[in-house]
């Protein structure tokens, strides 16, 4: 039996994909290993969004080759985005990979793998690349790996693609244009989940929120997918829904107010603001102005008054003023982000923004980075030392890494909390009376 092992670079989809790319596996006789050293094949699911993700995979692929030349006759795959983008170049930068599979053909993994499981005539190991598009493709992300019996938490796939060419993003080229999976066929996987023991789910889209754009009908004036919330609602046994990555211009009135009538849905959003100027936004093809998007701020805030709200944030845009970076400081406090994504611009090749002048030197990008980081770790510990002595309701996900029986959980705004249990409580939902706080974690003990 061959042994594989996945490492998967970036984001929550990829963290999905890799799941389907693992029960494809073991379906057809492969087994996952937790570490490279024991694998007989490795792959590597990348991501494009940054430079430094590509260098990372790149320089972890090569790593492997070498390793391999000393007698370790290792399988070397590459999946995802950064196979998506780069293509046949990755012969060039990786020489000797065996298998290049882009973002539609995660569930044929196992199948290449057979069909360069036999050394040729040569004893070289033949390649296989595939960065095709495949018609349907969005319909084969439903599968789980079942063997972890205490998954409490689990990420369910709506959509492929995204169709909203913000000028620095590199994803529409490596994850195509948007295609939905019908909504039976989403609850249906749900409540194979729900089986299983998973009690929260996190919806997973390029632009989530904008499920069934064009395909799908308004129903009652609920876009689709407030049509999906509501049937995943009501599926007995789910008991907190969550959804990432949205997009602040598909936040319509029927999605704040979902916020407030529908109360599985946690006391979480994650809006991606980008910048705090309308110069920058404009530059960045977002459509929405700085304005409109504190009014959706504002908007959910009074919907419900727990709302924690983080965001994305891109610093050193090519152009970006002194100013305009004060302008995004400005909003990051009138927001009062508790959670960010803060990310220093990296040029991605093939996007518009790579053409752009007045490109921002490296050290100032660094300058930048660090004054916002240190906003937000300011904002978060307020707002988590606001938490003292409160009582909060926590799903518990799994052993906590640090500490002696100590467990791990999370709140319904997202918070992590660590507290000290003398039996199994995975898969509960338990109250805890918070006594420390940090910038990015509570600890408390049960009440």
């Amino acid at each position: 039996m061959k042994r594989v092992f996945i490492k998967t670079y970036g984001c929550q989809m990829n963290e999905r994909d890799s799941e389907l790319v693992a029960h494809d596996l073991v379906q057809n006789g492969y087994e996952l290993v937790n570490n490279e050293s024991g694998a007989d094949i490795v792959l590597l699911n990348t991501c494009s969004v940054r430079e430094q993700a590509e260098k990372k995979a790149i320089g972890k692929a090569n790593n492997l080759l070498s390793k391999r030349k000393k007698n370790q006759q290792v399988t070397l795959g590459i999946l995802g985005c950064m196979a998506q983008n780069r293509g046949k170049d990755l012969l060039k930068e990786v020489q000797g990979v065996n298998l290049i599979v882009g973002t539609q053909k995660f569930h044929r993994v196992s199948e290449y793998l057979n069909e360069i499981s036999t050394k040729n005539a040569n004893g070289d190991f033949p390649s296989v690349i595939d960065l095709e598009e495949e018609e349907g493709s969005q319909h084969k992300i439903n599968q789980h790996v079942s063997s972890d019996l205490n998954q409490v938490s689990a990420f369910v796939s709506i959509m492929q693609g995204c169709n909203m060419n913000c000028s620095f993003c590199i994803v529409p080229k490596t994850r195509g244009s948007e295609r939905y999976r019908d909504m039976e066929e989403i609850c249906d996987e749900i409540k194979v989940l729900r089986d299983r023991g998973v009690r929260e789910v996190t919806l997973l889209g390029q632009i989530v929120n904008a499920y069934g754009r064009g395909v799908f009908i308004r129903v009652g004036g609920k876009s689709p997918f407030v049509q999906l919330l509501n049937k995943i609602h009501k599926i007995e046994g789910i008991e907190r829904i969550r959804f990432t990555s949205p997009h602040p211009t598909s936040f319509g009135p029927d999605l704040i107010e979902a916020y407030g009538v529908l109360p599985k849905i946690c006391d979480y959003a994650h809006l991606p603001m980008q910048s705090g100027s309308n110069r920058m936004l404009k530059s960045m093809n977002r459509p929405y102005t700085r304005e409109k998007f504190l009014q959706l701020v504002s908007s959910l805030r009074s919907v419900n008054q727990n709302m924690r709200i983080s965001t994305d944030v891109i610093v050193g845009y090519p152009g970006e003023t002194e100013a305009e970076f004060d302008d995004t400081i400005s909003a990051f406090k009138e927001a009062a982000f508790e959670m960010a994504f803060i990310f220093k611009y990296s040029e991605r090749s093939g996007t518009p923004a790579a053409q752009f002048p007045d490109k921002i030197p490296q050290e100032i990008k660094e300058e930048r980075n660090q004054k916002l980081l240190a906003l937000l770790a300011r904002q978060s510990e307020e707002s988590n030392l606001k938490k003292i002595n409160k009582t909060m309701e926590v799903l518990v996900e799994t052993q906590a890494r640090k500490g002696r029986g100590d467990l791990m959980g999370r709140t319904r705004c997202y918070r992590k909390v660590i507290f000290e249990a003398e039996r199994d409580l995975i898969g509960q939902m338990v109250h805890v009376q918070i006594n420390e706080a940090s910038s990015t974690i509570l600890k408390g003990s049960l009440v």
